[in-house]
């Protein structure tokens, strides 16, 4: 079945009467798009980001929006008629709900789910490494191929952060080394140190989606909870999972954000072994001065540091 996707935006005044206007005439299953819980999502998760695009603020400034599907078929068409007469009738009486301006958009089932695979394609990193799409063939010409499939989680190796973690694991993992991945999302770090020869890995990240998404891609390629722990919870304050942790690390990698970077600075060494690597990523340059200050005051000496498109990441020992 093919479906019409609909919008329509409205000012905050305006957001609770178009809800209210859709469920009077049967449409459930919205999407909400709230300035306010946008502006408060911000305001209250600062640990989880670093930058945000101005022409995302801009697109959200003043505005709400709700978004809704009908069926692209006679019923779907009549039912989109009566909406458009409904909030016709809104916008005279409530003139300060504008804009009330409705889009249309035709979207096919498999669209929902798949349509962005066709934007992630093999790729080379470094000089050992190749990423390949679960759904893609590869000609991998003698290097490691990684297969993943990144689900709803960060981690495909198109990110520049990524990249960065690659790049640096392929130089310090060269066989037997026991790595921990902080804030491992897909798994792609811990898993890319396991294929390079590390002998075991330990990863964990908030989102507890990503124990799930980091074994099934572990699995595909052929390794086993024997050697590869995955868990989820805070690195900074869950302190049930730092134990789980244990420590002489070799190689210890958290591409994440700069604020989890500064708190981990003073936290991570106890489980690293003497001469071990700490590799933290998704450092944005507006901040890149000031985690490497901190990283200083705690102790560490940045002996590499790799920039690309932005972001930093800085070798620590």
């Amino acid at each position: 079945m093919n479906w019409l996707e609909l919008k329509i935006d409205a000012s905050p005044a305006g957001l609770d009467p178009v809800i209210a206007l859709l469920e009077q005439q049967g449409i459930t299953g919205l999407i909400i798009d709230d300035e306010a819980d946008f502006r408060d999502f911000l305001e209250n998760n600062r640990q989880y980001w670093d930058y945000v695009d101005e022409d995302l603020l801009q697109e959200k400034r003043g505005l709400c929006r709700v978004t809704f599907y009908v069926s692209d078929d006679e019923e779907g068409y009549a039912q989109l008629g009566r909406v458009r007469l409904a909030l016709s009738a809104l916008k005279t009486a409530h003139p300060e709900y504008a804009p009330l301006v409705m889009t249309m958009d035709a979207v096919a089932d498999a669209d929902w789910e798949n349509n962005w695979k066709q934007f992630y394609k093999p790729m080379e990193i470094g000089q050992r490494l190749i990423v390949v799409p679960e759904w893609e063939q590869a000609n991998t010409q003698g290097r490691i191929s990684l297969v993943l499939n990144p689900g709803l989680t960060f981690g495909t190796g198109s990110h520049a952060t990524t990249r960065l973690c690659l790049t640096a694991l392929e130089k310090y993992v060269r066989g037997g080394e026991k790595v921990l991945d902080l804030g491992c999302g897909s798994g792609i770090l811990s898993i890319a140190a396991l294929l390079l020869g590390a002998d075991r890995a330990f990863a964990c990240d908030i989102d507890e989606k990503c124990v799930d998404v980091a074994y099934e891609n572990a699995a595909l390629n052929g390794i086993g909870k024997d050697r590869y722990t995955v868990r989820w919870g805070d690195v900074l304050t869950d302190r049930q999972l730092q134990a789980e942790f244990g420590g002489d690390y070799d190689v210890i990698v958290a591409n994440i954000v700069s604020d989890v970077i500064i708190g981990l600075a003073g936290q991570v060494r106890p489980f690293l072994k003497p001469g071990g690597v700490f590799l933290c990523s998704g450092i944005i340059d507006d901040r890149a001065a000031e985690v490497a200050d901190v990283l200083r005051r705690c102790g560490w000496e940045i002996s590499e540091t790799r920039s690309s498109e932005g972001w930093y990441s800085y070798l620590c020992r």
